[in-house]
């Protein structure tokens, strides 16, 4: 086959991080189109995008050629100094076999690790050391041999080409020729070529490449601008010179470098140099030491029926036959040290106290992951498949993702780094990428576009999951709308599609840990991030396919709240709770939750989940299961949880399509939940091994329709063959393919079921050590804090706030129903402060005043603000004195104390010690404080002070004392925002906290405001024109109304304001509506529905069109006519009914009584009387 004559050698993808433009798959296409054999990445300082670019390049037909434009120091890599902060020069690696490949793998490791400042820098020493199976070139014009070149120091320039040729050998290292239209570089050519003439040193021609087509140039220089945070308007934005650095044609590329032909032809010499062959799925486990006389197998097995014992008291034939399937197909995997690994860092977590969940993912699925106790969950009793864990069908590593308390989570990262070397063990990169909205926006401010324009596109976009532009501009009219008739939008919008999906960031991934036989710079680059934590550079993806372990090690703040719930409830009570033993037919716990009571209760505690909870009531455990499983985008939008729930309670007939089906589908009533139930659906009745179930579900649930084909086609043929009709066994894969695509892993919704049984059981029964805990947990998050202390006086719970003589670190049980705050949640007191308080206090008794106090404590760490502090938020209230006599007092003691303090180290006797003498208490200092005659602060002041050092008010919240005024007026509370939707318009009163003025581009003032009311906060935006108006009412600690439109971007709800009023004077002026009269005045229209009296199902009916009702929340009001042959009666429904009328609402009921049976009218114009 002929080839072009040409290579690009020079080339960044989108992982040279908003610098490149190029997309690997296009990239690597381009070079196909142009019938190029071969084609280079070399990214800066980076390798990123290495393995997906060699496996799209092999996919294409295109030799890889992998490299890394490095940053040269100018001195040593261990140079920091700001003094001789020089720019490091650029050097072009490529690699020519393995050995090449695991050099650079090493260079690019240690230009973080050890060379890192503002740039990853190689340098001379090591560049000699790792040099072997390498081709450099010498790079752009901010290579060092350009550098001297336009310094005009050609004797340095040979200088330096020689050294290159010394570290590489002379057919390694070739002399880099560019032409894109700078003229810097024609000065630099001319001078590489003599210098190559001179030294026979070979030219080699490039283009620099960092984007795809020429007119890719200005998307590419938003890009910079997005990297940079400027615009284009900013005239010392970062540019590049010319718009010749695209993907240049070899026709291009021959006809620029027509005059040096040799520079052309090195291109295709370097790339038959190059070959590279990476090992994937080879396995590369850790090595995992057995006891002797045994292997990995054996062992593995041993612990296996050890624990089977353990866990069952009588093994059976299922279960052994189980044990044994599940070992053989292990060992044919050859995953035994894989297991082994898991088990022993699991058993260490457990052995030191650290608690683990009771499984996750798709590894409750094994039998021998719970013999091993890895996990917690019996799979036989669920119903759930190894398969979906470990598929002997489809080679892959199988996945065990373990969740730890959070708190100690590092404990057993640092055992498993300890255990198999620190160089065998690191975190994994992931990568943030230009997302729809965010591409938009990022480009608008690059553009200069002004915010709100910019917002108002933004906004338009469809939220929901993978949501694109080209998919947004399909699904609304409005962008289509803007783009015909708007130029600037057009530009944001075409501009921004051009970027998006662009790799925009490396981050650490939250959980994932990868492990390996060998030091992992054998396999993978290493960096270091802010932190200083060492990631590879690869993504998880990319590790698993070259056969490395990775795992997800997750802090789940919820094992650390039972953790400690427990630690409470042993401490106060002198109870052992066995929390992994529970019955899990506790009445007490699923009356709880039916009431939707579920805040604090894990995975249960949202709006939306309350809502469904109380709809669906559970009984159960797999009914808790059922719940996880559904509460998700695909079932919430299609109607399968109203059949669910219809199906629970009777309202619908449970029908199956085939008698077969009953025993997989009886548990969930007739419905396809789980993805589970697929492969026992193909299994069991198209007689598909478990494996090739498997395939049939991930196929379904990727939308692979090459495989669905496939799959579909022996689906009918087995079904047939086990005796089922062709048009049932179509219905039956029918079904299959549209549930499938909504189904749940019920492996992982068991799990974390058990673990919301575990704290709905604890919250039933332990209220108070469980509130109590979990307040600690979220200290620091205001909202959640308020949100929890709010729950507490729900369940008649008394909150006290911090107190001197009883708060510990954190919050405490102190009585029946009393929870005390934590030193621990008052602002300036640190932990240092903390611990010598409470041990003073421990050893010597209560304070009895604020002298005792500063005679006592270490003043070094327990120092004025602290005490300032303590004081502000009424820590020492029972001591009987006035916050404002205590604060007029403070320095007098804390003078006293230094003195007192100075005294005791001197071994002098002080006047308090003449007292101490007479009193018969020695271990209590009573020293009395001597208190002004002065008044208590004002009611405000000390409840902004309690704020201030608390960041929430306990003791009493300025709004309570407006209630039931409140309850006329506003529209919404702070949480209530949660489930009304984008642009609503509301009125919420609340308490300024804090804000932040801002400058506009225009410089006018606009202001962010933390508005919180007693459900929580929410961030108001203020613009200039409402700042003007209201400007002087926007102070700390005011109380307002404020009146706007709700915002709704990427999840998070914001107000933005269109009238601030003072509380007062609001209540003054405004003439009372209710907030029910305020939702009637809005309503548009009322939703009528005709019933017929004679129906004999007509509960039934009504129960289920209350269902939809809930399903619909809206404003507007719903109508029943109950028609009993010539007369008609009328039932206004209540307001907890109010529906958004839509088709889709429409829709349901119709099916229900028919579309004839529904119509709107206009509720001004109606005037019937309704019973």
């Amino acid at each position: 086959m002929w080839h072009a004559n040409f290579v690009h050698l020079h080339v960044h993808s989108e992982y040279s991080l908003l610098d490149g433009a190029c997309r690997i798959t296009e990239l690597v296409a381009q070079a196909k189109k142009h019938k190029m054999p071969a084609l280079a990445i070399t990214d800066h300082g980076v390798m990123y995008g290495v393995i997906q670019f060699y496996k799209e390049a092999i996919k294409q037909g295109i030799k890889p050629i992998i490299g890394c434009e490095m940053y040269l120091a100018p001195r040593s890599r261990f140079d920091k100094s700001s003094k001789n902060k020089e720019t490091p020069f650029h050097l072009i690696l490529l690699v020519k076999n393995n050995e090449g490949y695991r050099n650079l793998i090493k260079l690019v490791t240690l230009s973080y690790l050890e060379g890192f400042y503002y740039k990853p820098r190689i340098d001379q020493e090591i560049l000699k050391e790792y040099s072997s199976g390498l081709i450099a070139l010498s790079a752009c014009l901010k290579g060092e041999i350009p550098q001297y070149i336009l310094q005009k120091d050609i004797k340095k320039a040979k200088e330096v080409a020689l050294n290159f040729i010394k570290i590489f050998g002379e057919d390694n290292f070739y002399l880099e020729l560019q032409k894109n239209g700078i003229p810097e570089q024609e000065v630099v050519n001319e001078n590489l070529v003599k210098i190559s003439q001179e030294l026979s040193i070979p030219v080699v021609a490039s283009n620099d490449i960092h984007y795809i087509k020429k007119e890719d140039a200005r998307a590419h220089e938003i890009l910079l601008c997005i990297q940079t945070a400027t615009n284009l308007d900013d005239p010392k934005r970062l540019k590049f010179a010319t718009d010749e650095f695209y993907f240049n044609s070899p026709e291009e590329m021959n006809e620029k470098f027509s005059a040096i032909p040799q520079a052309i032809q090195n291109t295709v010499h370097i790339a038959e140099k190059c070959n590279l062959e990476i090992n994937f799925r080879q396995a590369k486990l850790p090595e995992f030491k057995v006891p002797a006389d045994y292997n990995t197998n054996s062992y593995l097995k041993e612990l296996c029926y050890k624990g089977l014992k353990e866990r069952f008291p009588e093994v059976t034939n299922e279960l052994q036959e189980r044990l044994e399937y599940e070992l053989s197909v292990i060992k044919k995997m050859e995953f035994d040290p894989y297991f082994l690994i898991v088990w022993d860092f699991v058993r260490y977590a457990k052995e030191k106290g650290i608690m683990v969940g009771p499984g996750r993912g798709s590894s409750p699925g094994s039998l021998v992951a719970y013999c091993l106790k890895i996990t917690n969950i019996n799979p036989l009793v669920y119903g759930l498949l190894f398969e979906r864990f470990l598929n002997p069908e489809r080679i892959s590593m199988p996945d065990f993702d373990i969740d730890f308390c959070y708190e100690r989570r590092e404990e057993v990262i640092e055992y498993v780094s300890k255990k198999y070397g620190k160089d065998k063990v690191a975190q994994i990169i992931t990568f943030g990428t230009m997302a729809a909205r965010a591409a938009v926006r990022d480009v608008g401010r690059a553009l200069g576009i002004p915010y709100a324009r910019v917002d108002t596109v933004a906004k338009m976009i469809p939220w929901e999951p993978n949501i694109t532009i080209e998919k947004a501009l399909k699904m609304e009219s409005r962008i289509q709308e803007l783009l015909k008739n708007d130029e600037e939008v057009k530009k944001l919008i075409e501009t921004a599609s051009s970027l998006e999906g662009l790799a925009r960031h490396a981050s650490t991934h939250a959980a994932g840990i990868v492990l390996s036989r060998e030091p992992l710079t054998n396999y993978v680059p290493l960096q270091k991030n802010a932190e200083g934590e060492i990631s590879t550079q690869y993504a998880m993806a990319e590790l698993e396919e070259l056969g490395l372990l990775k795992m997800d090690f997750l802090g789940l703040r919820t094992l650390t709240v039972i953790s400690k719930s427990l630690e409470i409830i042993k401490h106060t009570r002198g109870e052992e709770v066995d929390i992994n033993n529970l019955t899990l037919d506790d009445q007490k716990v699923y009356k709880m939750l039916s009431k939707g009571n579920c805040v604090g209760i894990f995975q249960l505690e949202s709006e939306g989940m309350r809502d469904l909870v109380k709809r669906l009531k559970p009984e159960s455990i797999e009914d808790i299961t059922a719940l996880l499983a559904l509460y998700r985008p695909g079932p919430l939008g299609s109607g399968m949880i109203e059949d669910f729930i219809n199906r629970k309670k009777g309202m619908v007939e449970i029908k199956y399509l085939h008698p077969r089906l009953e025993s997989i589908l009886k548990e969930t009533y007739g419905v396809i939940v789980y993805q589970e139930q697929v492969m026992k659906i193909a299994s069991e009745l198209a007689g598909f091994s478990l494996g090739q179930a498997d395939i049939l579900r991930k196929a379904i649930g990727k939308k692979q329709k090459v495989v669905m084909e496939k799959q579909r086609e022996l689906f009918m043929k087995g079904a047939q063959k086990n005796n089922l009709k062709k048009n049932t066994a179509a219905e039956i894969f029918d079904l299959i393919n549209y549930f499938a695509g909504y189904g749940f892993n019920k492996s992982h919704s068991v799990s974390y079921a058990f673990i919301s049984y575990q704290t709905a059981y604890l919250k039933t029964h332990y209220a108070v050590e469980y509130m109590t805990s979990l307040l600690t947990s979220i200290m620091g998050n205001n909202d959640k804090v308020a949100l929890y202390i709010k729950e507490c006086r729900d369940m008649n719970i008394e909150i006290l706030p911090p107190d001197i003589n009883q708060s510990l670190v954190n919050f405490t049980v102190v009585g029946e129903k009393v929870i005390r705050f934590g030193l621990a949640a008052i602002k300036n007191v640190g932990e240092k402060a903390i611990k010598n308080i409470i041990k003073e206090r421990k050893k010597n008794s209560n304070f009895t005043s604020l002298h005792d106090f500063c005679q006592r404590v270490d003043l070094r760490i327990v120092n004025k603000r602290v005490i300032e502090s303590l004081i502000k938020c009424g820590a020492f209230d029972s001591l009987g004195a006035k916050r404002s006599q205590l604060l007029a007092i403070l320095d007098l003691a804390l003078k006293d104390g230094q003195e007192y303090q100075k005294s005791q180290k001197n071994g002098q006797t002080s006047i308090f010690d003449l007292f101490k003498e007479n009193n018969p208490n020695k271990t209590s200092n009573n020293y009395p404080d001597q208190l002004p005659d002065i008044l208590e602060v004002s009611k405000k002041e000390l409840l902004a002070m309690e704020k201030e050092m608390l960041g929430l008010y306990i003791s009493y919240h300025p709004l309570h004392d407006y209630q039931d005024k409140l309850k006329k007026i506003i529209t919404s509370t702070s949480a209530e925002l949660a489930n009304l939707p984008d642009k609503s318009k509301v009125i919420l009163a609340g308490v300024i906290g804090n804000f932040k003025r801002k400058s506009t581009k225009n410089g006018n003032l606009m202001v962010f405001i933390t508005l919180e009311d007693l459900e929580g906060t929410v961030e108001v935006i203020v613009f200039p024109k409402v700042y003007e108006e209201s400007k002087e009412l926007i102070k700390k600690d005011e109380m307002v109304i404020i009146e706007g439109g709700l915002d709704v971007t990427e999840g998070k709800r914001k107000i933005i304001a269109e009238k601030i009023s003072l509380l007062d004077k609001y209540l003054e002026n405004k003439k009372f509506i209710s907030k029910e009269k305020a939702i009637k005045q809005d309503l548009s229209n009322q939703l009528h529905l005709e019933i017929n009296s004679y129906y004999n199902n007509e509960t039934n009916i009504l129960i289920r069109l209350k269902e939809i009702f809930c399903s619909y929340p809206g404003k507007s009001q719903v109508v029943l006519h109950f028609k009993n042959k010539d007369k008609t009666l009328l039932h206004l429904i209540g307001e907890k009914y109010l529906v958004n009328i839509s088709e889709k609402l429409k829709e349901e009921i119709g099916n229900i009584l028919g579309k004839d049976k529904i119509w709107t009218e206009d509720v001004l114009k109606n005037d019937t009387d309704y019973d």
